[in-house]
């Protein structure tokens, strides 16, 4: 067992530039990660060459017993390597998605945190503690996200490091124009030497001020929120069911006329062969519906929240809830359509 977790610790760590180590390893503190997980990425090399094998196996090697032994070679290699990386591609892509996203709820999680963190800070400072010991104090266990961090900062500080170093890493570690702007004004107040309590009472006015403002904006957004959704969820699966039943009923209609015209009906027009194939428009019709849901609830998300990253909620209620009601069209529509048909 041990000589299993040290040879994927050693593929992953082979497969990570040296160069790239570092920069990774502050990419993954930001999403509360204190080690590489050497590990999990031996693992997943491992998952892409199992698929990467299975694929081949079943899907290209057939294709290759046609040619000679030489070209076996050289395509099974191309091929094991055009797979594979694709893979590999993909892997990283998914996990890169994962720790971005991870990233930014941490984020959105420290401002949310921010202005009782800052209200325990000012309240320790009016007791008459000091800046370090203040900020110390102030770590509590319901800041968790924020709690960490500030911790780690506090730690730096006892050990002799810069206060305002340590804050300004802090803010700069996450893409928070709120936590870096805070930052800034309380490392220049108590540079200054002027009264940083006060200063944070102000700033905590503020950024409740500012959270009012953008609840304000996101209720007033809830209207366009509603018609999006209406329109993506209940109309857009309606109208392609229709369309369907529409298009099965004018190809009957028109069969029946190519039928008669066969018998010898005199009609004074002649049929052309029809083209277009039902399940073709089926699969069109899902496709649509999928694809309009997903970039709807991205839409809805900006509009409400203002961040694309705060829509991956809507992204299954918005896909499940249109193909459940283009069903439950399909099926409506069908037994209204039955008797025409």
């Amino acid at each position: 067992m041990a000589f299993r977790i040290i040879f994927l610790e050693e593929f992953g760590k082979a497969f990570v530039p040296k160069k790239t180590a570092p920069h990774l390893r502050k990419y993954l503190l930001k999403a509360g990660f204190n080690e590489v997980p050497y590990r999990f990425f031996g693992l997943l090399f491992y998952a892409s060459a199992v698929i990467t094998t299975l694929i081949f196996i079943v899907f290209v090697y057939p294709y290759l017993r046609r040619f000679s032994l030489l070209e076996v070679y050289v395509y099974s290699f191309l091929g094991w390597f055009l797979v594979q990386l694709f893979f590999a591609t993909l892997f990283i892509l998914l996990v890169y998605f994962y720790l971005d996203l991870k990233i930014y709820f941490r984020t959105k999680k420290m401002e949310e945190q921010l202005p009782d963190f800052l209200q325990v800070l000012s309240a320790n400072l009016k007791a008459g503690m000091t800046f370090e010991r203040a900020l110390w104090a102030a770590i509590k266990p319901r800041f968790n996200v924020l709690g960490s961090e500030m911790a780690k900062a506090s730690k730096k500080v006892m050990t002799g490091y810069d206060i305002g170093k340590a804050l300004t890493e802090l803010s700069d570690k996450y893409d928070s124009l709120m936590l870096r702007r805070t930052v800034d004004l309380i490392i220049s107040e108590a540079e200054s030497g002027g009264n940083v309590a006060e200063l944070i009472d102000r700033l905590v006015d503020n950024l409740k001020q500012t959270k009012a403002l953008k609840d304000e904006l996101s209720a007033s957004a809830i209207a366009y929120v509603i018609f999006i959704s209406v329109i993506v969820v209940v109309i857009s699966p309606l109208l392609f069911a229709l369309s369907f039943h529409l298009l099965v009923l004018i190809l009957n209609f028109i069969g029946n006329l190519s039928v008669a015209a066969q018998r010898g009906a005199a009609l004074p027009f002649v049929f052309s062969k029809i083209n277009v194939n039902q399940d073709d428009f089926r699969a069109f019709s899902i496709v649509a519906i999928l694809t309009i849901s997903f970039f709807s609830s991205l839409i809805v998300a900006i509009v409400e929240k203002g961040s694309m990253k705060s829509g991956l909620k809507y992204i299954p209620i918005y896909i499940f809830g249109s193909m459940m009601f283009y069903f439950i069209f399909m099926k409506a529509l069908g037994a209204m359509f039955g008797g025409i048909l």
